[in-house]
């Protein structure tokens, strides 16, 4: 009995002891190569620079509140940040500052903003009804004043009648990937070179 007993003790010490090399072996081991991901086609390399392009994005502007009121778009409460993002197949999320995204209005570019205006979709709350009310507008000559952003617009259809709440202005961007002439443009645009 004793020598059974010894026997398995001895069989379970080096069970355990194998175990404890296995894992220790295992902890002690470089973790494998995480596969290389892909951004339509091109591999994904931390740290190393490659050709930069042009992503196709959005641009959301918020604000506390927004009216339309004489052919204007009066934004009240500007953030100073605007979230710029692409959809399929980079799914790529980021921000700028909102002065650098208006510098598109200035640009004497042929294919400025101040040339070729966005449309966007302008959505606010309305509180009382617990519901949204959205215009569709056409962007022109933004005037910043503090925290107050006034557009001139066109209304193409919409209106914000009984918006009093929180606002976002999704921008289209219709003439992208054409390379613009910003000095900030490889901030939103994955590196992407800016000639002037």
């Amino acid at each position: 009995m004793i020598m059974q007993t010894f026997r398995l003790s001895v069989a379970l010490a080096t069970a355990a002891a194998t175990l404890g090399l296995a894992f220790g072996a295992a902890a002690q081991s470089q973790p494998a190569a995480p596969a290389p991901s892909s951004v339509q086609g091109l591999p994904k390399v931390v740290g190393a620079a490659r050709h930069p392009r042009l992503i196709p994005s959005m641009f959301v502007l918020n604000a506390r509140g927004a009216k339309l009121q004489d052919n204007k778009l009066i934004l009240e409460g500007i953030a100073p940040s605007v979230i710029v993002f692409a959809d399929r197949p980079v799914r790529s999320a980021g921000h700028a500052m909102l002065a650098h995204v208006l510098e598109e209005w200035t640009l004497k570019a042929p294919n400025s903003f101040a040339k070729d205006p966005p449309n966007a979709t302008v959505s606010v709350l309305n509180k009382a009804k617990a519901s949204v009310v959205d215009a569709v507008v056409t962007l022109k000559s933004p005037k910043l004043e503090g925290d107050r952003l006034t557009f001139d617009v066109e209304v193409l259809e919409g209106d914000l009648a009984g918006a009093d709440g929180g606002a976002s202005v999704f921008m289209d961007l219709v003439n992208l990937p054409v390379p613009r002439h910003s000095s900030h443009r490889a901030a939103w645009y994955a590196g992407a070179d800016s000639t002037r």
